[in-house]
């Protein structure tokens, strides 16, 4: 049985798998201080519907080896707009324009954009 994980850990395993799978533009939002809904939000866009859920795919496959499995998933009928809910971390892969239009980036502006890609 695997240890638990800390919101951030688990936000840096999805937004390195959303990564090693070429997905783009990924953004990661510290908001747990502006909501109870999350800790951490993870944005990127999908180059088409194959990918997304391909992207989909991964971030369960990674947190899944980590003893994770997400309580939500929503999406993959449209694949426009896949979200995977961990609790304290949710995962949001758009596709086509999707992302432009929900625009969360701009919902999120006050939240803490933090780079888990730079980090170790």
């Amino acid at each position: 049985m695997s240890k638990s994980l800390e919101p951030k850990e688990i936000a840096e395993i999805a937004a390195k798998a959303l990564d090693g799978k070429k997905a783009g533009d990924i953004k990661a939002v510290y908001v747990s201080k502006l909501t109870i809904v999350a800790d951490y939000f993870i944005i990127a866009s999908a180059s088409s519907g194959t990918q997304a859920k391909a992207l989909a795919d991964e971030v369960e496959l990674k947190l899944s080896e980590r003893g994770l499995k997400p309580p939500g998933v929503e999406g993959y009928s449209k694949s426009d707009w896949l979200v995977l809910d961990y609790g304290s971390v949710v995962v949001h892969i758009f596709y086509g324009e999707s992302r432009e239009f929900y625009s969360l980036e701009k919902l999120w502006a006050d939240g803490e954009s933090v780079d888990l890609l730079a980090q170790n």
